[in-house]
């Protein structure tokens, strides 16, 4: 048998393929009319659409993020430099954990050259409310110019571990709590 299907003939391969074909474009318009539908739902109530001013804060124009921590990234010249800053942010309370990573190389343009340094990262665990106060108090203790100050939502953690960061960073400058 040319189809290489055992206990299939050309014939009845081709017919079942058919079949299958047919089977496969009627999924695909199902899909697609489910996906027009979902879209015109969307459209036609404005409370379902996600757009740009739905994560601002009314009357700021700050970014909201929904998920309530942030990992924060801080590139800093040396470990004393990145102990200092550390140790501010968690004696203050609006960091719960700063690692520091050391030996990373860092190539930027600076004042229209390349430029590479050696650097250490800070990885910062806090609570989304303290970012400013985070960002004050690494500007305060830190020797560049333009330090980088990257914070990203934590989007997925461990419950025990996110609860163990709100609870050590809940007496934080910034804190309602």
């Amino acid at each position: 048998m040319s189809s290489g299907h055992k206990g299939i003939g050309e014939a009845s391969f081709r017919s079942a393929f058919k079949l299958e074909l047919k089977h496969r474009l009627v999924f695909i318009l199902i899909l697609v009319a489910g996906a027009f539908v979902g879209l015109a739902f969307v459209e036609l109530i404005p409370s379902f659409q996600v757009t740009g001013d739905n994560l601002k804060e009314q009357g700021t124009g700050k970014s909201v993020d929904m998920s309530g921590f942030r990992a924060v990234f801080v590139t800093v010249p040396s470990l004393e430099v990145g102990k200092k800053i550390a140790h501010a942010l968690v004696s203050n309370k609006v960091a719960a954990c700063v690692n520091i990573v050391p030996q990373i190389t860092s190539v930027y343009e600076w004042e229209g050259k390349i430029e590479e340094d050696s650097e250490l990262l800070l990885m910062i665990k806090t609570q989304s409310q303290h970012f400013e106060d985070l960002e004050k108090l690494v500007k305060a203790n830190h020797p560049y110019t333009v330090p980088e100050i990257i914070g990203v939502p934590i989007e997925q953690g461990s419950q025990p571990y996110l609860d163990w960061i709100k609870k050590v960073t809940t007496q934080g400058s910034n804190s309602n709590n």
